[in-house]
């Protein structure tokens, strides 16, 4: 029986970790674009490379990333 591994985050960048964020509150393309002062195309780039590195196939995989790495929504 094999042993459960550690997962090891992968380095993101800050760009990559403040997009990951809004993801995870929930924003959309457009919104991280706006709030970001970002194109969609490049948050679209930026979400494909989180999904490279990270190995996640969606949305919600990364969000459930952005959680178990201590990027998710912001302390009350």
């Amino acid at each position: 029986m094999s042993q459960p591994t550690t997962a090891v985050a992968p380095p993101l960048s800050r760009r990559e970790v403040q997009v990951l964020e809004l993801l995870a509150q929930g924003a959309t393309y457009d919104t991280i674009a706006r709030r970001l002062q970002l194109s969609p195309h490049t948050v679209d780039t930026y979400l494909r490379r989180l999904r490279a590195k990270t190995g996640a196939t969606s949305r919600i995989q990364l969000a459930l990333f952005a959680f178990s790495h201590g990027h998710g929504l912001p302390a009350a």
